[in-house]
Parts: C-alpha cells; sequence; structure tokens
C-alpha cells in the first residue's frame, strides 16, 4: 500500500487542535513538538488542511483552529487533503516482464481488484469522523487516570 504518515499526522495535528484551541496558541512548532515531525513538514500539512477548509490558520498573532466541527470532518475529508483526491492507493510494480505470461497480465489483474478495495476503503473513511477518534482519546486517556489512581 502507499501510504505516507501524512494522514496519521494531520490527525494527531487535528486532535491537538481539538483538545487544545481554547487553551493554547498553537502553532507549527507545538504541532512538531506534539507529533514529532519537522516543523515545516507541519506547515506544509496546515497549508492542506487549510486549503481543504478543514482549519484556519491566522496570521501575525497567530494560532491554528478548527474550520469545522470534528462530527463533520471525515477520515476521507483528512486523507484527500493530505494525499491528494487521485492518490493511487496500491503501486504496482513498475517493470514487470512483458515476455512472461504473468509478467504480461499483472496489471490488468489487479487493476480492477485493487481500484474496488480502494473505493470499499474510501467509504468507510467516509464515515469515520474527528469527533470519533477524539471521544477514542479521551477515553484512553480516562482510563489511564483511573488505572494511576
Amino acid at each position: 500500500m502507499q501510504f505516507s504518515g501524512k494522514l496519521a499526522t494531520a490527525v494527531h495535528i487535528l486532535l491537538y487542535i481539538e483538545k487544545y484551541q481554547d487553551e493554547e496558541k498553537i502553532t507549527s512548532e507545538v504541532l512538531a513538538d506534539t507529533t514529532g515531525v519537522n516543523a515545516v513538514n507541519i506547515r506544509k500539512i496546515l497549508a492542506n488542511l487549510k486549503s481543504s477548509g478543514l482549519v484556519v490558520v491566522k496570521a501575525g498573532v497567530g494560532g491554528t483552529y478548527l474550520n469545522k466541527k470534528p462530527e463533520e470532518i471525515s477520515v476521507r475529508m483528512i486523507f484527500e487533503s493530505v494525499e491528494g483526491h487521485d492518490q493511487k492507493l496500491f503501486r504496482m510494480h513498475e517493470h514487470p516482464n512483458v515476455n512472461c505470461p504473468v509478467g504480461r497480465t499483472i496489471q490488468d489483474v489487479l487493476e480492477v481488484r485493487l481500484q474496488a478495495l480502494q473505493d470499499e476503503l474510501l467509504q468507510k473513511m467516509e464515515y469515520m469522523y474527528l469527533s470519533d477518534m477524539y471521544d477514542d482519546m479521551e477515553n484512553i486517556l480516562n482510563n489511564e487516570e483511573s488505572s494511576e489512581n
């Protein structure tokens, strides 16, 4: 599969913004610290999230805020924001031997099935929301607190 780390980083960013946007000024440096990702890469992801209308980045005084409610932000929206709308999730090997019956047909054999898998995955992403992941995060944090007491 051809997933980069951008989706996970973008979800991390959005969860952090949701949790702390009312408590602190959220900058690319703050987000770099929490994600462990270089601030330059954070700014690129933020630019994509901003272009997609998922966040607002205020210049000058600064700060980053969600532009939609977490229950309005699907994983698919996040994925397409950082990876693009036409991203192929499965990569074919580039140089099969065309003199071999398997090598000559492998791309045709896999293309329809892999596209079906991609379509199904994107469809499932449509019904997973940032709010669901936020709730999961809060449940984990609450369980950690309970076990410490």
